[in-house]
């Protein structure tokens, strides 16, 4: 949004962005951020500069119904948390297997996917796990390195913390600005935001191109089967569970 309104960027595909979660009642952080996208959403979609290449979308009450309805639709899916910390998934499962193109780290089912659909497939970005760990372990971190050092991350930041999405409550969300840049942020986000930027550039210039992202999206519907759940419980049946399957009984009626 900031490209295109301060320095002329065009898109060379139109986006949605459709969030969709819930937030436990005495989660404050997890309310914010549906807060702040709420406000997102408020000043882009009004924005004419920028609402024909982009708009921001909250689906409240997310639910079975609703994801019925958003992954059969989608055309990219979001699997961005940091390395080493989603412990597996199934929603990214769901999403490839209709079609959409994930955009991801090295972190839970994300790795099974890209092996299954291939890396020329999948849209890699960010830290790996042992790189995560040995930032955490001998405390490298240091988010304020990437904040001076790519303007990127600087006005992205400062845009939130001045409250260019909440002018009537400029300090609203003051508290992400500080948060990202704290020198405990286990999360280490900002290391991973101008790869995760350089991934949208690919999606969007092989979106523009129908014929390389149409056969990217059938390949990983395609490549999806290993991820039955008859495979899962077969595993877990022998590894886990150390159990066989019972042979069927065939009964033959007499004539």
């Amino acid at each position: 949004y900031l490209r295109i309104t301060e320095d002329g960027y065009l898109p060379p595909a139109p986006r949605v962005y459709v969030f969709a979660g819930k937030a436990a009642p005495g989660y404050f952080e997890a309310k914010e951020i549906i807060h702040l996208i709420c406000r997102l959403s408020r000043v882009i979609n009004a924005d004419k500069r920028a609402s024909e290449y982009i708009k921001v979308v909250f689906a409240a009450d997310y639910r079975v119904s609703l994801a019925e309805k958003l992954i059969p639709a989608a055309d990219v899916s979001e699997q961005i948390s940091t390395a080493g910390t989603e412990a597996s998934g199934t929603g990214n499962m769901k999403f490839s297997m209709n079609g959409a193109l994930t955009i991801g780290t090295l972190d839970g089912a994300n790795i099974e996917i890209r092996e299954a659909v291939g890396e020329e497939n999948f849209y890699l970005f960010g830290l790996t796990t042992p790189e995560v760990e040995r930032h955490l372990a001998e405390g490298s971190y240091d988010p304020w390195e990437y904040y001076r050092k790519h303007p990127e991350i600087r006005r992205v930041l400062d845009a939130i913390s001045a409250g260019r999405f909440s002018p009537d409550e400029p300090a609203v969300f003051h508290w992400i600005f500080e948060k990202l840049l704290a020198k405990n942020e286990r999360y280490l986000h900002l290391a991973d935001f101008m790869s995760y930027l350089e991934g949208h550039e690919r999606i969007g210039m092989e979106y523009s191109r129908p014929d390389i992202w149409m056969r990217k999206a059938v390949l990983n519907t395609a490549r999806m089967g290993y991820f039955s759940s008859d495979r899962t419980i077969r595993e877990y049946a022998k590894d886990i569970w150390g159990i066989k399957p019972t042979p069927a009984r065939v009964v033959v009626p007499k004539a």
